[in-house]
């Protein structure tokens, strides 16, 4: 059996962290980060191991309308990445974390805006979205059918996930500085941890639909969520064994953050955020080091492929 390992990247800049943290509006300054500093830096990690990865965007920030910092730089960089081989998705417009609770017509807006700027990029249709949150609903489920879409990638069905994000977004509302963040459905944490076809009218379970749901890798049984953060930030024997756990896998999706490949002191990130944000912590070049370690022992067990390649090898089986 071929084993397919779909990297993905969501590239939310760090404005979506201040909202996180409830620290109010980002300093424009720090606009150009993810595009000028940290997509290079990843662009480079996956060519030294010969990996397209899928790339969600955010169609706010490469917006020429709009005019925010890096969005030229952003826009140049992506078509590169199209070009190379590697996938964009769809990330929503404006990132709101509330997107699986809004209107339907608000919700074909946030994929429409985004998808009209993607194609604008690379000249073909966009494929995938990701929910911001890992939030999905049957509102995003029938817009993403209906627009020919063929696959979701925003269940995370890791339950301790969830409960520390509860317990974090909990006490920060006591404090008195309530996160922007939502808490996900949390009938999604019972999804399959496979790819499935998935039902419209409750996404999180098996059904009929167009579409095909690529959950984010977790384990087995316990169901530990296997991202960047976990990889990043857990101690050298926890990686060791998240990795054994999902090398079984035939089908793999890791996802990374744009804020992955961030450097909090070469990049001029304030305080305020490194201090509430653990990753920010650590140096870019321990990072860039666990995680090319990381995608040789991948590279090794798997074929490296876009989510929608392992989508379609999915919808094929």
């Amino acid at each position: 059996m071929m084993r397919r390992c779909a990297i993905s990247i969501d590239l939310d800049d760090l404005a979506c962290y201040y909202r996180i943290h409830g620290l109010g509006e980002m300093p424009p300054e720090l606009g150009s980060v993810i595009f000028e500093a940290a997509l290079p830096r990843a662009a480079a990690l996956l060519a030294r191991h010969g990996a397209a990865a899928t790339w969600f965007v955010v169609g706010r920030d490469v917006d020429p309308r709009v005019g925010a910092a890096g969005a030229a730089a952003g826009r140049e960089a992506l078509a590169a990445l199209h070009r190379a081989g590697h996938e964009l998705g769809n990330h929503s417009y404006s990132h709101p974390y509330r997107l699986a609770r809004m209107s339907p017509a608000e919700v074909a807006r946030e994929v429409d805006d985004c998808d009209e700027l993607l194609r604008g990029l690379t000249g073909a249709p966009v494929r995938g979205f990701r929910a911001p949150g890992y939030d999905v609903s049957a509102t995003v489920a029938r817009v993403l059918a209906s627009r020919g879409y063929r696959y979701d990638s925003s269940v995370l069905p890791a339950p301790a996930y969830y409960a520390a994000k509860a317990a974090v977004m909990g006490a920060m509302a006591a404090r008195g500085r309530p996160s922007r963040a939502v808490l996900t459905d949390p009938r999604a944490l019972l999804a399959s941890r496979r790819p499935y076809r998935l039902d419209e009218d409750a996404p999180w379970r098996s059904g009929a639909s167009s579409l095909i749901e690529v959950p984010i890798a977790v384990t087995p049984w316990l169901r530990l969520p296997v991202i960047g953060t976990s990889m990043l930030l857990a101690p050298a024997p926890l990686r060791r064994c998240l990795l054994m756990a999902v090398r079984e896998e035939g089908a793999l999706n890791f996802e990374l953050h744009g804020i992955d490949f961030v450097d909090a002191e070469r990049d001029g990130v304030p305080g305020e955020l490194v201090e509430r944000q653990p990753d920010l912590r650590v140096p870019v070049a321990r990072k860039l080091e666990r995680l090319d370690a990381l995608l040789d022992a991948l590279g090794r067990r798997f074929q490296f492929t876009t989510l929608a390649e392992l989508a379609e090898a999915a919808r094929a089986a």
